[in-house]
């Protein structure tokens, strides 16, 4: 990649040059878009002219706020299609953006790189905002110091493994309704509301590679399970479309501790004393540990 030779093509005045936009979704699907009126390619990505893609100017500041910029394209079956927007698939999706001279790609520079914001549909086209990568800097940093759990099950706070069969298991869908409420054949006897609060993710199908929070977890009285997500899938799911359903966690100190065999991992602090203690009179009877007193 030669920066300098693309500015050396730059000052001679012509305009051989040519917008090209990468966006890498996060379940590593990439889609390549140019401006040119050819397909260009570099960096093992093709990128697709006639796409209809096309962006705002870039502009950028050195504040926090979301980068004023945007792209703009037609809905199409060969790039980005409806059924994936509305499915979420492009949602939080990493985007790159290339000033290139189209006679020679490897002459280029990046001019922006982010993820795509809030993505809009009208009249067969989208709109997707672009956020920098400044933006993740608006994230609050910091402890909170509270009675549950901090950490997020799985991660590396939490170090609980999520692929061992006590908290991952992998069944077919026996019927769907509303693309939220299942219902599981052949799970077995896991205690009921064991998945709670854990996750629900297709493994196939239409709505492959997309995933739920679990609402409730219960096992019905002819021997199936009966799983309710929060939201419904954005795809569609069949019966017999494999999911992986994973253990949810309450983030009580007891869950942690019977549940996972984590407790020293626990991320919270169930013994700091509340408010009372603040204000409470000194006294030698009453413990001081934020319990409520009858």
């Amino acid at each position: 990649m030669s920066v300098e030779a693309l500015d050396a093509h730059l000052a001679t005045g012509v305009t051989g040059v040519a917008r090209c936009w990468r966006l890498t979704r996060r379940d590593g699907v990439v889609h390549g878009f140019t401006d040119h009126d050819r397909d260009l390619g570099f960096d093992g990505t093709i990128f697709l002219a006639g796409t209809g893609l096309s962006a705002a100017a870039l502009s950028q500041s050195t504040g926090l706020a979301v980068d004023n910029s945007e792209a703009v394209g037609a809905l199409s079956d060969v790039s980005v299609t409806e059924a994936d927007i509305v499915a979420g698939r492009f949602d939080g999706a990493e985007v790159e953006a290339w000033l290139v001279e189209w006679a020679n790609p490897e002459n280029r520079v990046m001019q922006f790189r982010g993820s795509i914001g809030e993505i809009s549909r009208s009249g067969g086209a989208f709109t997707a905002e672009l956020r920098g990568l400044a933006e993740v800097l608006n994230v609050p940093m910091g402890r909170v110091y509270q009675r549950s759990c901090l950490a997020v099950l799985g991660d590396a706070a939490c170090g609980v493994d999520l692929t061992l069969p006590d908290y991952a298991f992998d069944v077919a869908v026996s019927s769907v309704a509303e693309g939220r409420v299942f219902v599981f054949e052949g799970v077995p006897a896991y205690e009921a509301r064991w998945f709670e609060r854990g996750g629900l993710r297709m493994l196939d199908g239409k709505a492959s590679g997309l995933a739920g929070a679990i609402k409730s977890d219960r096992p019905q009285h002819d021997g199936s399970r009966r799983i309710e997500l929060w939201d419904r899938l954005r795809a569609e799911v069949e019966p017999g479309n494999m999911v992986r359903l994973t253990a949810g966690c309450d983030k009580r100190m007891e869950t942690c501790r019977l549940k996972f065999s984590n407790i020293l991992n626990f991320r919270g602090f169930p013994d700091i004393p509340g408010e009372d203690w603040l204000v409470a009179h000194p006294t030698r009877v009453s413990a001081r540990d934020g319990g409520s007193r009858r």
